[in-house]
């Protein structure tokens, strides 16, 4: 990233309120230009001019230090697939593409593109001297060599698949006779248009920068020579007629779907992308999932959409909202649409006038009859219509033009993508039917090979680019568990990355007295679950007193709304309880998604000060109760398990010296949510040199921001009310009065264009922190980026098992330069594991490879709710955990008063308010009351 590329959106760059597209930028094009200034002027500096006189060089990602070598060494497989390129001395030409209709208007509408530039591609051959080329779908279109001129124009005639294709059958307007064109249109079936297509050159790529980018030399030419490859990728998948999803490639092939109810199918299609990595450029293809609507007749789909019984108890405004923008195809015609939106009437009480053909009236108009949508189809046009007369139609036309179809004969086209937020069952049901073996997963990439076919692609010939079908053998080292202490000062090794408390006790159980329970309507034993709660408690270590009171729910409240309901029965709590209690066990009646969760974790969090377990007991044993209990001893500031080395301690580079670990995530709302704040998290190590405990602050932000903005901000010359400024503070209370001379940041959620951000506006916002503590504080710093969403996959060659926890890959499909590393911690029992990818940007520690992986690896057992080592290390998880949690404090807010549609966005008067989460009360702000 550039210098520029950070100020440039910044509040006052070009894009900003006051900048050349702003507000008052209009203003200064009627003043005159300024004079000319003489030659012989030396320009001096304005007294307070803010410019710094030297700017600070970014920070860019740090070489890899060497390759560690601690585990049992394993071989393994990986879906990286060699690639040869032989025609290095070539260039890619960049050109321009500029689309116009026939009076010159600007082409915006998507999804053309394509269609015009293969009837240029197809009509032009001798023009373009045969040359084939890669074209993005909207304004870059890139070749092997040059094209003959810098600046080529052509002229081309495309029918319109979606014009009202009649032969007699166009459907009824709403403000005329549906054979008005008829005549006209049997001699001309199509409509056509004519489009003009500018291409002009742009750039000049050598296929040299690929070699400097397999040297770790990452150029803006090497990234751009890799995007053309990839940009060939998606054209070749495109001609196949695949739905494509950024590098994600989807065949219309029933076999791929896999229903998950809701009229929602999974599709299964390929990920393909190419990569620079240590062992040369290989072609990474993985299984890839997206969500499609049902195909078919709609009515289906919106029967299976809001589970009804028929056709007739359909909810229409919520099916408006559905099926806005959805294709369908017209029968008979199989003529293709795009809904605009449903009629207001009926089809039987929907009317328009039409023209009796060959009667005219006295003044030799032609004669107008009323008659409605349903009969024009049915007496008309004699196609019969079961069941639409006493149904809505579909509107195909524009909004001041309205085109009317009978529900019945509209067909959802294959392939449109659903991208509302899955409900839980829904998701639970694609995780359950797209997980996959090892194995099978690689014989599916085996075949997606074959199916893609590349060696037939006349454009990555042209490239002399040549994928192998064989997939990379890698070296692996399966990482030893670390060794875990437990109550009465017993330890004890991990087996395949899990353990259990059976006979054992936690190595800090905590007390629970003044607690009471809270049934909202849950059908349960309640008495019993207390009795097996203070049993189970017993054993584990937990002194679990009798519970103060149970206090149920009035049925009078049961269908009152969530707030309400909290309302109601924190009153009858605090009536009879003597104070506020220390914990309350709550008992929700829905297993998943309670709407009473949000509003009860925000009145006992941010009002009351008070520790809450939630539970939907279900099905009760040993094993449900062992894990409620890790969680609330966890909350109450106990410790289930830590680590050997903790304890003596003895962490490499960490134990030593005070060290501070943060875990950071962003969570956003769901895909369509736009004026829904981001909510950023940052959890932190507390009691040095614990690694097990932590603490979080959580704060909103812009909608869809990935970065964080709050980690320092200065609300007064000496006030900060930052992220940072809180965590380091209770850093050193609880540390002996410790300040954190190193910092480790595990950053979650970002890809590799923003690790530049990541390293010098995050980092920056966190230095500046600590300097507004103390200025003369300097602690040193380890970036490290977590990564789950990658489709780089590992595979034992003999066995059907996933690759064994603890297993790092830091070799051959790395990056040639830069220091990262695989790890799958976890031990994958269902589907493929999925490692996570770690990239060290920047360490200024000095860890070595071997302490630095072994480090991450340990934090992978350091998570206080469960038994398991899990895929991603603990402050990652509590960071999204507190990220999610304190979001559901905001689904009940009215957003009307603090925000607006635009969602955070900059309006002329500047950026729109998010409003803030509550901060937690004083004793619960310092505990897990995330886990």
């Amino acid at each position: 990233m550039e210098a520029s590329d950070v100020e440039v959106n910044g509040a006052n760059g070009v894009n900003g309120t006051n900048g050349v597209n702003g507000t008052n930028g209009a203003a200064d094009e009627d003043l005159p230009p300024p004079p000319p200034v003489p030659a012989d002027v030396v320009p001096l500096r304005v007294e307070g001019d803010s410019e710094p006189a030297v700017k600070k060089p970014l920070r860019v990602p740090v070489a890899r230090r060497g390759l560690a070598t601690k585990g049992n060494k394993v071989q393994l497989l990986t879906n990286h697939f060699k690639v040869n390129v032989t025609n290095v001395d070539g260039h890619f030409f960049h050109y321009s593409v500029a689309l116009f209709y026939e009076d010159g208007r600007p082409v915006d509408g998507k999804g053309i593109g394509r269609k015009v530039l293969d009837r240029v591609h197809d009509t032009y051959k001798a023009e373009l001297e045969g040359k084939d080329f890669a074209y993005d779908g909207e304004k870059s279109l890139f070749t092997v060599g040059a094209l003959p001129r810098n600046k080529l124009e052509f002229t081309v005639v495309l029918e319109d698949i979606s014009s009202n294709r009649s032969n007699g059958n166009s459907s009824p307007k709403a403000d005329g006779s549906p054979n008005e064109n008829d005549r006209k249109r049997m001699r001309r079936p199509y409509q056509s248009k004519t489009y003009k297509v500018e291409i002009s050159y742009a750039a000049k790529i050598p296929m040299q920068s690929i070699a400097q980018a397999l040297r770790g030399q990452d150029t803006e030419n090497s990234q751009e020579a890799l995007r053309v490859l990839d940009i060939i990728l998606r054209q070749h998948a495109a001609k196949q007629g695949c739905l494509l999803v950024r590098q994600s490639f989807f065949h219309n092939d029933v076999n791929n779907f896999t229903d998950v109810g809701g009229g929602v199918l999974g599709c299964r299609g390929f990920h393909s992308s190419f990569r620079t990595t240590q062992g040369g450029l290989s072609l990474n293809i993985d299984v890839s999932t997206t969500m499609i609507i049902q195909p078919g007749p709609v009515v289906d789909f919106l029967i299976a959409n809001q589970n009804a019984k028929d056709p007739f108890s359909l909810d229409w405004a919520k099916a408006k909202r559905v099926l806005k923008n959805l294709r369908v195809k017209a029968s008979p015609t199989n003529t293709e649409y795009k809904i605009t939106g449903l009629s207001d009437k009926i089809c039987k009480e929907l009317m328009f006038s039409m023209k009796q053909r060959g009667e005219k009236d006295e003044n030799g108009d032609p004669l107008m009859t009323e008659l409605s949508v349903y009969e024009y189809f049915v007496n008309i046009r004699n196609i019969p219509l079961r069941y639409s007369g006493d149904l809505p139609c579909i509107n195909v036309g524009k909004p001041k033009r309205p085109t009317y179809i009978p529900l019945e004969l509209c067909s959802l086209v294959s392939l449109q993508r659903y991208t509302k937020a899955l409900t839980t069952v829904q998701r639970a049901s694609l995780v359950e039917k797209s997980r996959q073996k090892p194995q099978d997963r690689m014989k599916t990439l085996t075949n997606a090979l074959k199916i893609n076919n590349y060696a037939d692609e006349p454009l990555l010939r042209a490239c002399g680019v040549s994928v192998s079908n064989n997939f990379t053998q890698v070296e692996g080292r399966v990482l030893a568990a670390p060794r875990l202490k437990v109550g009465n000062g017993e330890d004890f090794f991990p087996r395949n990355g899990r353990w259990n408390f059976n006979n054992k006790k936690l190595v800090e159980p905590t007390t629970i007295d003044r607690w009471a329970v809270v049934n909202f309507s849950a059908r349960c034993q309640i008495q019993n679950l207390i009795n097996d709660l203070i049993k189970c408690g017993g054993l584990k270590g937990i002194n679990i007193a009798r519970p103060f009171d149970v206090f149920e729910e009035s049925p009078q409240h049961r269908r009152a709304p969530p707030l309400v309901r909290v309302e109601k029965m924190f009153e009858s709590i605090m009536e009879k309880l003597p104070g506020a209690p220390k914990f309350l066990l709550c008992l929700l009646p829905e297993r998943k998604n309670s709407l009473l969760y949000g509003p009860w974790k925000r009145k006992n969090l941010a009002e009351y000060g008070i520790v809450t377990q939630c539970i939907a007991p279900t099905r009760v044993n040993d094993q449900y109760l062992t894990n409620v209990l890790l969680k609330i001893n966890a909350k109450l500031g106990g410790l289930n398990s830590k680590l050997s080395i903790e304890a003596s301690p003895s962490i490499p580079l960490v134990s030593k010296v005070p060290t501070i670990i943060l875990g950071m995530d962003v969570s956003h709302g769901s895909p369509g949510q736009s004026d829904v704040p981001s909510i950023a998290a940052v959890v932190s190590s507390r009691q040095w040199p614990l690694i097990s405990k932590y603490r979080a602050s959580v704060r909103t932000q812009s909608p869809k921001v990935e970065m964080i903005d709050s980690l320092f901000k200065k609300v007064a010359e000496d006030k900060d009310d930052g992220i940072m400024r809180e965590l380091l503070l209770d850093f050193y209370t609880s540390s002996g009065k410790r300040k954190p001379d190193q910092i480790i940041i595990f950053r979650d959620g970002v890809s590799e264009s923003q690790f530049n951000q990541v390293l010098n506006v995050e980092l920056n916002q966190i230095i500046e922190a600590c300097k507004f503590l103390d200025e003369n504080w300097c602690p040193k710093f380890v970036v490290i980026i977590a990564q789950k969403n990658h489709h780089t996959k590992f595979f034992q060659p003999a066995s059907p098992d996933n690759v064994p926890p603890g297993t790092v890959i830091d070799n051959k499909v790395c990056h040639p330069r830069n220091n990262d590393f695989y790890l799958c911690a976890q031990n994958g029992m269902i589907g493929t594991t999925r490692p996570t990818h770690y990239h060290v940007l920047l360490d200024e520690i000095g860890f070595s490879p071997d302490d630095l992986q072994e480090f991450v690896h340990s934090l992978s057992y350091v998570y206080q709710r469960s038994t398991t080592a899990i895929s991603v290390v603990a402050p990652i998880c509590y960071a999204h955990l507190a990220a999610t949690q304190m979001g559901q404090f905001m689904k009940f807010e009215d957003m009307s008063e603090t925000s607006s549609s635009h969602g955070g966005g900059v309006t002329a008067a500047g950026p729109v308010p998010v409003p803030q989460l509550p901060r937690l009360k004083e004793n619960v702000c310092n505990s897990m009351f995330f886990v």
